[in-house]
């Protein structure tokens, strides 16, 4: 059963899986510490790059089937139109401000 965005818990994740759903890539920025990071599968990718490619010129979309460790982790189904849909993790860490530092994913 798919969680609705606004019932997630934590309100930058929540705002992260909202801009990724409106394609709103402003917005997306916005969320991030001026030097957050990113991972996916467990390799460390270049932010700006993964994106745009993965999430902004492929049209990507969240939905969240899990939240845990306080709305901070999530699984999810993810699908954009370069890889189609897929099972998916995703984990975040936030600075004292609440923006995101770092997010992970891969498959779930």
């Amino acid at each position: 059963m798919t969680i609705q965005p606004a019932k997630l818990r934590d309100p930058a994740v929540r705002a992260f899986v909202n801009a990724v759903n409106a394609h709103d890539r402003e917005g997306f920025l916005a969320l991030l510490a001026p030097d957050a990071t990113m991972s996916d599968d467990g390799s460390d990718r270049d932010l700006a790059d993964w994106i745009d490619r993965e999430i902004f010129s492929s049209h990507g979309h969240i939905d969240v089937d899990n939240e845990s460790r306080g709305g901070r982790a999530l699984v999810a189904r993810y699908r954009n139109d370069t890889w189609g849909e897929m099972n998916t993790r995703w984990s975040f860490t936030m600075d004292e401000e609440g923006r995101i530092t770092h997010f992970e994913t891969g498959q779930a």
